[in-house]
């Protein structure tokens, strides 16, 4: 698919201007839609504020609950599945203004940061439209200095590169409930379990047991995301896990909090 950078106008017409090279964008989207692969000029902090977002970036995945926001750069490609109804805020940064910023080169490359209560009230606080520019210069300023200091990759999927390593991946999220045992996935993709080990490592600096949990603790969210009057009981089930605690310990191993922790803020 070839990506075309779309005007921003097109892509968010109803966006408000927060103060110079800052734009504010609030919108609802339903369970099931897909914001396909595309790019914007400027840079932007997204977050929901309600429900739970997948973003793709060449890179990996992200899952992106409610207590997560995900920042892209300027012009790198990105798609947005919606798995539960969400609430998107969205913070749009010009690059010139961004250029300004101080210490902006952590804001380079992609990543999803852990929502501190200080960072959901300051980009919730933007969209309550009192219209007090030193007020919305302030929370722009606090916002940012939170961000800087919240990368989290907890939630987030590298996709492998390597065409073996990508065919390996692909049999995981195809079926993120198997066992996956390193021998007979190598054995799937015509290598070795040491060469894949190694090469596992080197492109997602996971070994392939983590790899395959994080897969799992991903599938496990989208489900309590998505489904309706799903128990935690059953989706760990449904995942292979033998037990709850097991369950909650390796969930609260990828994520830093429990299922239910999760389903209550979600």
């Amino acid at each position: 698919m070839s990506i075309v950078e779309t005007p921003i106008h097109a892509l968010v017409p109803d966006r408000r201007t927060a103060e110079g090279g800052v734009h504010l964008v609030a919108r609802h989207y339903a369970k099931g839609t897909r914001l396909h692969p595309h790019m914007h000029r400027e840079a932007q902090l997204v977050y929901a504020a309600k429900g739970t977002m997948q973003v793709t970036t060449p890179k990996g995945r992200w899952l992106v609950p409610p207590d997560r926001a995900v920042w892209v750069p300027a012009l790198l490609e990105h798609a947005i599945d919606v798995l539960a109804d969400i609430e998107m805020r969205t913070v749009y940064f010009d690059v010139d203004w961004l250029g300004r910023a101080p210490r902006n080169r952590s804001l380079a490359r992609e990543f999803v940061a852990r929502v501190s209560p200080l960072l959901q009230q300051a980009i919730l606080a933007l969209f309550d439209d009192q219209g007090d520019p030193e007020r919305t210069a302030l929370l722009i300023k606090l916002a940012m200095l939170e961000l800087r200091r919240a990368d989290d990759s907890a939630t987030f999927i590298p996709l492998p590169q390597e065409p073996r390593c990508r065919r390996a991946a692909e049999l995981v999220l195809a079926d993120p409930a198997g066992a996956h045992d390193i021998d007979l996935v190598a054995a799937k993709i015509g290598t070795s379990a040491r060469t894949l080990s190694r090469l596992f490592s080197a492109e997602t600096e996971l070994s392939f047991k983590s790899w395959c949990q994080r897969a799992r603790i991903a599938a496990a969210i989208e489900r309590l995301s998505t489904a309706a009057n799903v128990s935690i009981k059953q989706v760990a089930g449904e995942l292979g896990y033998a037990s709850l605690p097991a369950f909650s310990h390796a969930f609260r191993q990828v994520t830093g909090r429990t299922p239910s922790e999760f389903a209550q803020r979600g």
